[in-house]
């Protein structure tokens, strides 16, 4: 091989240990971006009242939906996550970035647009998440679920008393809703009572024992004559003696949130714990 040849092959090896040396330097620089690590936290309370809007820690919960807008309005959410029991919710892994915020749960909807698509009400925040960054929304839930007694249990059978009130009256909650069109009075009717009891602390629709949970459903208006009064639910089954359980009772109206999703949120009582004598 002559030495124009060599120099030649030399050349062309050179060249491409280069191009894989700064291949190698573009492909660790794109490696090598911080990972998200922002803070979130978040409370949703009753306008009214202050208190938290106890909720399903789930999808049939309270749902959180962050759009990042630091670069434009045309951009796609982040993935959705879901507050907790108490109404309280908490994001560690964000970038740090300007967010708009919305949630949709069992109270009356933040955004809300005419048919037309033109906008009526937009309630939600956008803020700039640094570090640890807290976010409030006060809302108008649809119900109040309260416990009138503590449970008692006998043959392995709970026997509760609750009280189901409106938390939104029947003329503000229309005030709101038909601007948006389509709008039923059939949306305000209560359509059912629920006793959800399980083992787990976190006792809800994701996290109830079928054997023992049960329900009272209301057809129309039925329910109407029951506002603000006491009633009576009983678990199904028969609970083992010796066992400590968690029970939360659980109300909703015929009305989806976000509209058109299918998804009727119920409203929660607070969570309490009974011994199985």
């Amino acid at each position: 091989m002559n030495i124009t040849m060599k120099m030649k092959k030399m050349a062309i090896y050179s060249l491409f240990l280069g191009l894989l040396s700064f291949s190698s330097c573009n492909m660790f620089q794109i490696d090598n971006y911080d990972s998200p690590s922002e803070t979130l936290q978040g409370e949703v309370v009753d306008v009214a009242t202050g208190d938290p809007i106890l909720t399903d820690q789930g999808s049939e919960g309270i749902r959180v939906r962050l759009t990042e807008v630091s670069y434009g309005d045309n951009v796609t959410p982040n993935p959705d996550f879901y507050c907790m029991s108490d109404g309280t919710f908490q994001n560690t892994k964000l970038f740090k970035a300007t967010y708009n915020i919305r949630i949709d749960g069992p109270f009356i909807p933040l955004i809300r647009e005419d048919e037309s698509g033109v906008p009526i009400a937009d309630e939600t925040q956008t803020m700039k998440v640094k570090g640890t960054t807290k976010v409030k929304f006060e809302v108008q839930p649809f119900l109040k679920v309260e416990w009138v007694s503590e449970p008692t249990v006998s043959s392995g059978k709970i026997t509760a008393k609750i009280r189901v009130s409106r938390g939104v009256s029947v003329a503000d909650f229309q005030s709101k809703i038909e601007p948006m069109g389509n709008y039923s009075s059939s949306f305000v009717n209560v359509t059912d009572v629920q006793l959800f009891v399980s083992y787990s602390s976190s006792v809800g629709y994701r996290a109830r024992d079928e054997r023992w949970s049960s329900k009272i459903e209301y057809t129309g208006s039925a329910f109407n004559s029951l506002l603000g009064q006491t009633v009576t639910i009983q678990s199904t089954g028969t609970i083992p003696s010796g066992r400590t359980v968690f029970v939360r009772a659980a109300s909703r109206i015929n009305y989806d949130t976000p509209v058109g999703s299918g998804t009727r949120r119920w409203n929660y009582s607070e969570p309490m714990e009974v011994l199985i004598p």
